[in-house]
């Protein structure tokens, strides 16, 4: 069973079609890319998926679990970092921690064990007594991603994971993805970034006017468009899509 099924997601505003009969799957310890042009219809998706809002038509299953029947219980299944996420800046990394593994956790025991295992997947060490104020934006996003996955959820939904990141701090970001999802977690992501996702997707699907155009493995999108990287291909579906 896929832990993400999104079968025909469709959300119409007054006037403006933003996702349109959006059907892709996720499987286990898969890293599935949604990339699009902006207006493209990728945050739209992903705020269905993450139920922050309600598709016109259409359904998501995720982890066995209806977005529209049981949608506190998707929730409990899924992390999801925006693109504009902050932390607590007058907070120390390790208070940070300690705050969010509170709210996830049942009991004082679970919450040890997600900040021990957020300490672990940050690596940021003894720069965690430090207040997050005196953080570079490499190391703040470090800091958030071993929070959104510290709970071990069966599918994390990140927007630009390494937007504004310098080349080594996104390096070891997509690293700790695909570390992540060799473990059996399950990934969905949005990015700009090409070069990331032929690095670090499995599966890429691209959007465009609200329409998921196509779907695929990347070396199977390079063959099939007779493209020598990810922009070309992204660029050739962009515009077959403006031609119809």
């Amino acid at each position: 069973m896929p832990v993400l099924e999104a079968k025909g997601l469709t959300k119409q505003y007054t006037k403006v079609l933003a996702a349109n009969d959006v059907s892709f799957s996720i499987e286990k310890g898969e890293i599935f890319a949604l990339i699009g042009p902006n207006g493209a219809g990728k945050t739209t998706t992903i705020r269905m998926i993450s139920t922050l809002i309600k598709p016109t038509a259409g359904d998501a299953i995720v982890n066995g679990f209806s977005i529209l029947q049981n949608p506190e219980k998707v929730r409990e299944n899924i992390t999801y970092l925006p693109d504009e996420a902050g932390a607590y800046k007058s907070m120390t990394g390790k208070a940070y921690l300690n705050f969010m593994a509170g709210i996830f956790a049942n009991d004082p025991q679970m919450a040890k064990e997600y900040v021990q295992k957020a300490e672990k997947i940050c690596g940021l060490g003894e720069r965690l007594d430090e207040k997050i104020s005196g953080y570079s934006r490499g190391m703040i996003r470090k800091l958030l991603l071993a929070r959104a996955v510290m709970t071990s959820p069966a599918l994390a939904i990140l927007d630009e994971p390494t937007s504004g990141l310098d080349v080594i701090n996104a390096l070891e970001i997509r690293k700790m993805i695909k570390e992540l999802a060799a473990g059996g977690m399950s990934f969905l992501l949005s990015s700009h970034n090409m070069l990331e996702i032929e690095f670090v997707s499995d599966k890429v699907g691209i959007i465009t006017g609200g329409k998921l155009m196509v779907t695929g493995r990347p070396n199977e999108l390079k063959e099939r468009y007779n493209a020598a990287n990810l922009e070309e291909v992204f660029e050739r579906v962009v515009k077959e899509h403006e031609i119809h």
